[in-house]
């Protein structure tokens, strides 16, 4: 597993890589939301890191997720709350999100719901590894780490027996 700060490091060198190849000033990859490989999954949350080493896991990893549409829709899930609004990817490992729009339930005690909408803003760049999505704060604030959903497996078909 990878530290914050090693994170951080990969994160910056591809965001290095990524200005490089856009060429001369004013030269952008095109803004489209399907660019990146993230339309279509859905995630629950694992843990945050943040900058200052600090950990934040959750009671249930369930209460936690986020499905990116394939046209540029976000629904969330911020424990009692639910939301829904955009991402965009600009380029490789960039990601912005637009304003949600969120119930506003009053969660219990104890809750990251509070935590999840004051930093939403402030993700900027993600990356994938080990199968689990990384969500990068801006200026090293931290780093939400979310493992794939769970699918429920197909319901198993019954065997007919056959009748006399």
């Amino acid at each position: 597993m990878l530290t914050i700060r090693e994170l951080t490091t990969v994160l910056v060198a591809l965001t290095c890589l990524t200005m490089v190849l856009a060429g001369p000033a004013g030269a952008q990859l095109p803004t489209k939301p399907g660019a990146a490989d993230l339309g279509g999954t859905s995630w629950q949350f694992v843990k945050f890191q943040g900058g200052d080493d600090k950990i934040l896991t959750p009671d249930n990893r369930a209460k936690y997720t986020i499905h990116f549409g394939r046209e540029g829709r976000v629904l969330v899930r911020f424990d009692c709350n639910r939301g829904r609004g955009t991402w965009t990817s600009a380029g490789p490992n960039q990601l912005t999100f637009g304003p949600l729009a969120l119930t506003r339930a009053k969660c219990p005690p104890g809750s990251l719901h509070d935590f999840f909408v004051k930093q939403w803003p402030y993700i900027r760049s993600y990356i994938m590894k080990d199968g689990h999505l990384f969500l990068s704060l801006m200026a090293d604030g931290g780093i939400f780490e979310f493992e794939p959903l769970d699918k429920k497996p197909p319901a198993s078909k019954k065997k007919e027996t056959p009748t006399s």
